[in-house]
């Protein structure tokens, strides 16, 4: 056939001029694009696509939960966007959202294989893993947590022993402006860190501070339009220099790293007194009649998943925390009042004391709810074709959920875009709110949501028993964030002085 093709072929390029035929492969890609983006009978509605580009023009990279916040006011709370080949449905609002994380969970259980993430990570690891291996690694992780002291006495010291190693870390600094951002962030990685490779760091440690510089640079890179554009145009991009080629390098240098301590655990390992969760999973690997899905990519992409989700968002929260107090002085002297009144200076605080502080409790909460750090939390995918609000939604429909039309929904809370802590207050008491969604919800809500919790309860409260919180003399703290996977403060120094 193609070489009865050939001869007509070169007739053709031989008769007809080349702007003729560019002109033709033109309009041929155009007309496929076209074609291929017409949206599906009954599909929830949007903006006209560009050719070839969608609506990444729509899109603010530095905020995009605004952009989407202002597309949500024309479509309403459930409408679609498509970038470059993809196309995404976006849900707003605390029903629809819980609709879909909840009542309908298994309609949306999966998670989509974005391509920047799916080349280093591939189906592997416990947050983008799907069906039967994601359900054995994350049932295996929870029960790993637990036997390590998740919601018990032993890790709640190992934490009160980090806030100490912590304070004294701020009190070398006397006072005078420093920037608490990977002091804080080494401090909660030494806590998961403790539980997976059974050790902690050093915080003068440079080694371990270049791995949370490499963590830091890709939260902020996997949040830039570079990783848009890849996501986008995968075939383009991988050819196309920028900094999306240092998500992958850096990638690598944090698995290589992860690789050396399971080399290590292997040397000296002993199947009857295991120290920390890969010392379990290599012993869960030697078992006759183990699950298929454990072996070691596995094990490799679950440590690494643990390591750099359990230093995230915590210590991201964390120093949102700092910033907030020393910008709202009457607020941290009314928390430190209460841990005054409730702990004093005698003894470290305790989980115990959580609920006799309610103020301190709402404080934290507020912190975690106008810090927004997860704005679209992790995306899902259809698992089947299924209607949601009265729309089709086709199997593999990639869902986001806009948590800041949750948060700072200004029919659920009194005053949104403002630091109050009476949001979680009801006659001096703390107030639960349904709507208060920093950790998603269902069958894929945050694995470690109960760790999370006591750091924040006792990180918070320890630095502010020992501390006041100030802006440095002449200099006027910003609450402005750089946008990646997380909303980052922008860089800040801040006194720590001691009370």
């Amino acid at each position: 056939m193609s070489l009865q093709a050939t001869p007509g072929l070169l007739w053709l390029w031989q008769i007809v001029p080349f702007q003729t035929l560019a002109v033709f492969l033109g309009l041929f890609l155009l007309i496929s694009d076209v074609m291929k983006r017409r949206r599906p009978r009954n599909f929830p509605p949007g903006p006209l696509p560009l050719p070839f580009l969608g609506n990444l023009l729509y899109i603010d990279v530095k905020r995009p939960h605004i952009a989407v916040e202002k597309l949500a006011e024309k479509y309403g709370n459930i409408f679609s966007t498509q970038m470059g080949s993809m196309t995404f449905v976006i849900v707003n609002g605390f029903q629809l959202v819980k609709e879909v994380l909840v009542h309908q969970g298994d309609d949306f259980l999966d998670r989509p294989q974005f391509p920047i993430i799916h080349e280093f990570f591939k189906t592997f690891g416990l947050i983008m893993s799907n069906g039967h291996s994601w359900k054995q690694q994350r049932r295996f992780a929870l029960s790993t947590l637990r036997n390590f002291g998740l919601g018990k006495r032993s890790l709640e010291e190992r934490i009160l022993q980090e806030s100490r190693y912590l304070t004294e870390a701020f009190e070398e600094e006397k006072g005078q402006p420093f920037d608490p951002h990977f002091k804080i962030n080494n401090a909660i990685s030494n806590i998961i860190c403790s539980i997976t490779f059974g050790d902690r760091f050093e915080y003068h440690d440079s080694q371990f501070q270049k791995l949370l510089r490499l963590i830091d640079e890709n939260m902020y890179l996997q949040g830039s339009i570079w990783n848009q554009l890849y996501n986008a145009f995968p075939t383009l991009m991988k050819w196309i220099p920028g900094p999306h080629h240092t998500i992958f390098k850096n990638w690598g240098k944090l698995k290589c790293f992860v690789r050396e301590i399971i080399a290590k655990h292997k040397e000296d390992w002993n199947p009857s007194e295991t120290r920390d969760f890969i010392d379990c999973y290599l012993t869960e690997m030697a078992k006759a009649d183990t699950d298929y899905s454990f072996h070691e990519e596995n094990l490799v992409f679950s440590t690494l998943d643990l390591f750099f989700a359990g230093t995230e968002t915590t210590s991201t929260t964390i120093r949102w925390a700092l910033l907030y107090m020393a910008t709202n002085p009457e607020i941290q002297e009314r928390v430190q009042a209460e841990i005054d009144t409730v702990i004093g200076q005698s003894r470290q605080p305790t989980l115990g004391d959580r609920d006799n502080m309610p103020y301190t409790n709402a404080v934290v909460h507020e912190v975690q709810r106008i810090s927004n750090i997860l704005p679209f939390s992790v995306p899902r995918m259809a698992t089947r074709d299924t209607t949601l609000a009265g729309y089709q939604v086709p199997k593999g429909t990639v869902l986001i959920f806009n948590l800041t039309s949750v948060l700072f929904d200004k029919n659920e809370w009194e005053t949104p875009h403002t630091f109050n802590p009476k949001h979680f207050l009801e006659n001096g008491q703390f107030k639960k709110r349904d709507t208060f969604l920093p950790f998603s919800a269902g069958k894929r809500g945050c694995l470690g949501e109960q760790l999370a919790r006591t750091e924040l309860f006792l990180f918070f409260t320890t630095l502010l028993q020992k501390f006041t919180f100030q802006a440095p003399k002449d200099v006027k703290l910003s609450l402005e964030y750089r946008m990646g996977i997380t909303l980052h403060p922008l860089p800040y120094q801040i006194c720590a002085v001691s009370r």
